[in-house]
């Protein structure tokens, strides 16, 4: 495998197809790149041999601020883009989401070392807050053109078992972009400087995804006749619905191992729409997790209560780092067409957007699991894929999972059954 970066395409296939033994009809599946060829995916990562594609689906019923969307989502598990879409419509009959944004501010660090008087190292970096701001920004004048650019400076000394760090955290306004390469490029630029002021060495100049300055802020009304009519065959009152939902709330907000999955259903619409358009994911993922310890304990990314008319108020607030300049969003064809096929014009109005789907994908969920369980339409959905596995083709897959979903059977060794018993007639 030496020099595996030099090789071109088929020569690393049949380095691969060898090491892996790999089959003729494998090695012709993973050259079949769909709308990004291998010339775009060759310069996204590394010693490439394919690409992995996932569905793309739309999530309907989305109103926010006033606005109608459809939105792309692009994820494996089925139920995911049916849940939000109809989230999304029960909030839509109280006028849908409300969603504001604090101004794209990001954080840098600089981690130092070896500082002599950490108090007088402080004092000094901040007295050169204002040089050492203009002084990052010339790493990124075209970002200060657009309003951009450094705005303050921060530090702290942490004890850890390596002794004192001296902190510094460089807050950056990034505009519409996710901001890592500009914000760890200024942090390089400014280390030298710090380390003359302090007398100390600087380690680590990066970006943090706990992206505290940046939030989201969403919101959505779910009225108890809503609520109710949501369910066509179902004995339960609209009241009696939220009070199951604020049951299941508070079982999350105060047992981490519940509000870890509960998080985790808030993530797969934030993840589905984030990889949908081109954005890292990853980062999102952390940081929203990182916030919903900032109280001392992990809790939910979400509160429910009801209003004075006794109606489900429903809210999310997290970070959220997305861009719309550079990365992926620009080299991805699908991940472009995404985003046109939001309408949007700033890396905010995509925030909210994928804010409220994490909403309202966490809303369907609570319904579901503290009323019907999660099971009844997950598993139903579930079923085709298992038809799948099972060998099913065409109109032979909706017939199976059909049949199992009526027998409350959904199990691969069911669907080979059915698919026997096809054949056989």
């Amino acid at each position: 495998m030496s020099g595996f970066y030099k090789k071109s395409l088929d020569e690393r296939l049949a380095l691969i197809k060898e090491f892996a033994g790999l089959e003729e009809k494998e090695i012709a599946d993973l050259k079949k790149y769909g709308a990004m060829d291998f010339e775009i995916a060759d310069r996204m990562v590394e010693n490439i041999v394919g690409t992995q594609q996932l569905p793309l689906g739309i999530a309907t019923n989305f109103v926010i601020n006033g606005k109608e969307y459809i939105v792309p989502m692009s994820m494996e598990e089925p139920s995911v883009v049916a849940a939000a879409s109809k989230g999304a419509s029960i909030a839509k009959i109280t006028g849908g989401f409300k969603a504001e944004s604090t101004p794209p501010v990001m954080i840098g660090q600089i981690q130092l070392l070896k500082v002599k008087d950490w108090g007088k190292a402080e004092v000094a970096i901040g007295k050169a807050g204002r040089t050492l701001v203009d002084s990052a920004n010339e790493a990124d004048p075209v970002l200060v053109k657009f309003g951009g650019g450094a705005k303050k400076i921060e530090t702290s000394v942490i004890e850890t078992e390596r002794g004192k760090m001296l902190i510094v955290h460089l807050l950056v306004d990034v505009r519409d972009a996710m901001g890592a390469n500009a914000v760890n490029t200024m942090c390089e630029k400014i280390a030298p400087r710090l380390e003359e002021i302090s007398g100390g060495e600087s380690r680590l100049k990066i970006i943090s995804n706990l992206a505290i300055y940046r939030t989201v802020k969403a919101t959505a009304v779910f009225t108890k006749k809503a609520l109710e009519e949501s369910f066509k065959k179902g004995d339960l009152k609209g009241e009696e619905i939220i009070e199951h939902i604020l049951d299941a709330y508070h079982f999350a907000a105060n047992n981490i191992f519940r509000a870890c999955t509960h998080n985790k259903g808030i993530m797969n619409g934030i993840d589905a729409v984030a990889i949908a358009t081109g954005q890292d994911f990853r980062a999102l993922e952390a940081g929203a997790h990182a916030f919903a310890s900032m109280k001392g304990k992990y809790t939910t990314l979400t509160r429910y209560y009801k209003d004075k008319e006794g109606n489900l108020i429903g809210e999310i607030e997290l970070p959220m780092a997305v861009g719309l300049v550079g990365g992926a969003v620009k080299t991805s064809p699908i991940a472009g067409i995404a985003v046109k096929m939001l309408g949007i014009k700033t890396a905010e109005e995509l925030g909210q957007v994928i804010a409220c789907v994490g909403l309202s994908q966490n809303f369907a969920a609570m319904r579901a699991l503290s009323t019907e369980g999660i099971q009844k339409g997950h598993m139903r959905l579930h079923a085709k894929n298992i038809a799948v596995m099972a060998g099913a083709k065409g109109k032979e897959i909706d017939r199976i999972a059909a049949k199992m979903a009526e027998e409350k059977n959904i199990r691969v060794d069911r669907a080979k059954e059915l698919l026997k018993e096809s054949e056989d007639k």
